[in-house]
């Protein structure tokens, strides 16, 4: 109170209005809405980041991360055919005498090991049906399951 008797007026805007409940309710409701706007561009944020590449829908396989094979082949394109070399042998996937000469050493290699799992180490510029005429060639010889080598963590050339 001044000295004159009167008292200045509180103005409260709209919160003057209604029940005490319903105040603070209605002024919860931007934070709420805040709250609600930063759950969905979480959810919604991971499908807006993509890799480059290919998607695949692989099969599960029993092989863990850091689980060896002793079958390894490596597949590089060359400037007319691709190259496979696996037993410190070299293969040509476009010549038939080589592919039966790979998938004899397959059968032989896959008898000796009981995963029979072969990794694949392909550079980047093999053609993926060279890399499904490898896979018919390993299924041929005996192998069991592939495995498809990736680069570790972020190396680029």
């Amino acid at each position: 109170m001044t000295p004159w008797g009167w008292q200045t007026e509180r103005s409260e805007g709209i919160w003057r209005y209604g029940a005490k409940w319903y105040r603070s309710i209605v002024a919860s409701f931007p934070w709420i809405t805040l709250v609600l706007i930063l759950m969905m561009l979480g959810m919604v944020s991971g499908t807006f980041t993509a890799e480059k590449g290919l998607l695949f829908d692989l099969p599960d396989t029993s092989l863990k991360e850091g689980e060896t094979t002793k079958l390894v082949a490596l597949v590089m394109p060359m400037s007319r055919e691709t190259m496979v070399f696996f037993d410190d042998a070299r293969y040509i996937l476009g010549d038939d005498n080589s592919v039966a000469a790979l998938r004899e050493q397959f059968a032989v290699r896959t008898e000796r090991d009981e995963k029979k799992t072969l990794l694949v180490l392909a550079d980047r510029r093999v053609a993926g049906g060279e890399l499904m005429k490898l896979a018919d060639i390993a299924k041929k010889g005996g192998v069991k399951k592939l495995l498809f080598a990736e680069k570790k963590g972020g190396q680029t050339e």
